[in-house]
């Protein structure tokens, strides 16, 4: 089997969890994955690393980076750019780890676009009812902004069914485990693993070939 990891996109409803299903994916399996670490243009807070939390830039560098080609993906939000850096990407993909992202629909659309091998997993709860007392039990947010959720939450819902795999986050052990069973199908594919395809065709049609002669 290839060494190279795969590219996972998780994304899912704000309050469906994906964070904290994360999280619970690398404490258990952590040798098997890394979290992308992001690009950005904002100052670094308190106790953040460099190339840990972030990797801090400023706008010029940033926007070269996106002229040439050097980020997975990107966003602009409230004034400052985040990215993912694709030389990060590639080298952990190298390594065989397993990158994962978590980023919105629509970025999550791009990717699939610029890494057909990569794999899409939509996260949400059980049930809309659940997303709702999820958010409201948060207690952090005003009804104006739970309502935003939950209509950003509807209009997300109609790309769904673009995503390579659906998880409901219920019980937060399942559902990790879940989520590492799918990526261990995941690396068997046939797209996956193109040097055994190539490798085993060639000898194929070699065999094929002396057979005639």
């Amino acid at each position: 089997m290839e060494k190279k990891g795969i590219l996972i996109v998780i994304s899912g409803f704000s309050g469906a969890g994906k964070g904290t299903l994360v999280r619970e994916l690398l404490s258990r399996h952590g040798q098997d994955y890394v979290l992308s670490v992001s690009m950005t243009t904002r100052a670094p807070r308190p106790g953040e690393r460099d190339g840990v939390e972030y990797f801090f830039t400023d706008r010029e560098r940033f926007e070269e980076a996106i002229e040439q080609d050097g980020l997975v993906e990107y966003a602009s939000y409230c004034g400052n750019y985040y990215g993912t850096p694709r030389a990060y990407v590639e080298e952990k993909l190298a390594e065989g780890k397993n990158v994962i992202l978590e980023i919105e629909i629509q970025g999550a659309l791009k990717i699939k676009e610029k890494f057909p091998e990569s794999l899409l997993i939509f996260v949400t709860p059980p049930n809309a009812e659940e997303l709702k007392r999820r958010l409201e039990g948060r207690g952090t947010e005003s009804r104006e902004v739970i309502a935003s959720r939950l209509a950003r939450a509807a209009e997300e819902s109609e790309g769904v069914e673009l995503y390579d795999y659906l998880v409901v986050n219920d019980k937060l052990e399942e559902s990790a485990e879940e989520i590492h069973h799918l990526v261990a199908a995941a690396r068997r594919a046939p797209v996956r693993r193109e040097a055994f395809v190539k490798g085993i065709r060639e000898e194929l049609h070699s065999f094929a070939k002396g057979a005639q002669e």
